[in-house]
């Protein structure tokens, strides 16, 4: 079925609201930190083996982290909006679907820490949304080199927090450790379908925007 083009916007509209202020759809992949036990308790989700300045400084990661995957929401669905070819915008959708799993991830367990989602997630999502705007209506194959680096960077930005992560705090770890395995096979798939190269000075705006984001999104 073919939606008209205002159809598309309600559509692109309701998931915006559902990723900012809802909870993401479960998906069948597991929760991986599901298979990290406790240290020292049968209850998994209790974090009793975590001092409170473990707690907080695992919670300000994650809620880095979550802010990534609400970004990647509008990131994806912005440039499946704007993608010339069939197949590009499916693979958008579908990498959209997955990214979908990380944002639920992260959730869960900002919950389980005592967190707190970003309170300028509204924010994020719609300078995401304009950014993959752009990156769409300048051709797939800019489209697809910029879902590319923005992959390679959150695979370094997520290496970096498995090296800030309390030591005992297996069950973030499981986590991040899943999403970077996932982000890298989103930059080699797009790289595989056709992607540009971007340009070094686009990357280096790329790469200050993002740190901006996750100094702020720690805190806030």
């Amino acid at each position: 079925m073919e939606y008209s083009p205002a159809d598309k916007l309600i559509m692109r509209f309701d998931q915006a609201l559902g990723t900012i202020f809802g909870s993401p759809k479960k998906s069948d992949r597991a929760y991986p930190a599901e298979t990290v036990a406790s240290k020292s308790s049968t209850d998994e989700s209790d974090n009793a083996e975590l001092s409170q300045a473990d707690k907080e400084l695992a919670a300000g990661l994650m809620r880095v982290n979550h802010v990534g995957e609400v970004c990647a929401q509008a990131l994806y669905q912005s440039q499946a909006l704007t993608a010339r070819s069939l197949a590009v915008r499916e693979s958008m959708q579908q990498a959209a679907a997955e990214e979908n799993d990380h944002l639920a991830w992260c959730e869960q367990r900002l919950d389980e820490l005592g967190g707190h989602k970003s309170y300028l997630n509204p924010l994020w999502y719609a300078g995401a949304f304009s950014i993959g705007t752009v990156a769409g209506l300048a051709g797939d194959k800019w489209n697809l080199g910029f879902v590319a680096e923005t992959e390679r960077q959150v695979v370094k930005h997520l290496e970096k927090h498995l090296g800030e992560l309390p030591e005992n705090d297996d069950r973030s770890r499981a986590i991040v450790a899943q999403m970077q395995e996932d982000e890298a096979a989103h930059a080699a798939q797009a790289v595989a379908a056709g992607a540009a190269p971007l340009p070094a000075p686009i990357k280096a705006v790329m790469g200050a925007a993002s740190s901006v984001m996750t100094a702020t999104a720690r805190w806030i």
